[in-house]
């Protein structure tokens, strides 16, 4: 049955065949001849997209994070039941009731502010007494501070 039908259509397959083989060849030259026409501007927009790609992997290489954060919780047990005041520790110090006083509150996690409300003073004078904590403990912040009253045994 295929053979019968090519034998009856043979030349209007080989007529669309040559049509077929015409049109190709006519498209691959225009296709040659715009790329002699437009060769520099076909160049230029190769190296654009290039360019574009390589600078958005290089962004996104730039604006990744270089460090993970991993938060690790721990319970944290601190037996305040057998707290003893080092005396002798806090007057080698020389720190003053009030200034253990405000450290104490440091250790509550009480702001500067909340600390002046608390002691009834004005905050100018809760940040005199943190410099003078600081300096006595020869430390720079308040984590510091408390911490290292915590090793002296001068807080709980």
């Amino acid at each position: 049955m295929t053979l019968n039908f090519l034998a009856r259509h043979r030349s209007v397959l080989i007529y669309g065949a040559s049509l077929a083989a015409l049109l190709f060849l006519m498209k691959w030259l225009e296709w040659r001849f715009l790329i002699a026409d437009y060769a520099v501007e076909l160049y230029g927009g190769a190296l654009a997209i290039i360019f574009t790609a390589l600078g958005i992997w290089l962004a996104v290489k730039l604006m990744k994070p270089k460090v993970n954060t991993v938060f690790v919780e721990k319970e944290v047990i601190v037996k305040t039941n057998d707290f003893i005041l080092d005396e002798q520790e806090l007057a080698r110090l020389g720190l003053s009731k009030r200034e253990l006083e405000v450290l104490q509150l440091m250790a509550e996690g009480l702001s500067n502010h909340q600390i002046a409300e608390r002691l009834f003073v004005s905050l100018n004078t809760i940040k005199t007494h943190s410099a003078k904590v600081f300096e006595k403990l020869e430390v720079q912040r308040r984590t510091q501070a408390v911490d290292k009253a915590k090793k002296l045994r001068l807080i709980p």
